[in-house]
């Protein structure tokens, strides 16, 4: 897919944030080692980014996400121990309300991170992908 290596590059950049803090922190300690990080890496980002949420092409409100990076991909931050089927809805469902192509939810609260790509399968640069990977 198109955003593949930024994604891979971003998920680098979280596994190095895993691997030297562990599990067991707030949400926010990861999301500021993972701006280190990002930022180490040349990545350009924006944290606790508003975005407006639309409904019907009306702007109903504004949610902020972890992270925006590179003008194109949403980074949203879990510190659970365990990653449950509501949090990976939640993720699919801010891609679509932001109408961006591919998001990531990360999650720093198991033994090992957790990444899931996450999809809007109605945006332009999904329409001919079929199969989401993970």
């Amino acid at each position: 897919m198109k955003y593949k290596e930024l994604t891979h590059k971003i998920i680098g950049c979280a596994m190095k944030v895993h691997n030297t803090l562990g599990n067991g922190f707030q949400e926010v300690i990861y999301q500021r080692a993972l701006a280190i990080e990002m930022e180490s890496q040349g990545l350009k980002y924006q944290r606790e980014f508003e975005m407006p949420i639309y409904y019907e092409g009306n702007n109903i409100g504004t949610r902020r996400v972890d992270f925006f990076v590179e003008d194109a991909i949403m980074v949203e931050l879990k510190a659970l121990t365990v990653l449950e089927e509501v949090h990976l809805a939640q993720a699919m469902n801010y891609c679509q309300a932001y109408n961006l192509p591919i998001g990531l939810l990360l999650n720093f609260g198991a033994r090992s991170l957790e990444f899931k790509r996450v999809y809007n399968l109605n945006h332009p640069d999904n329409r001919d992908s079929q199969s989401h990977e993970s």
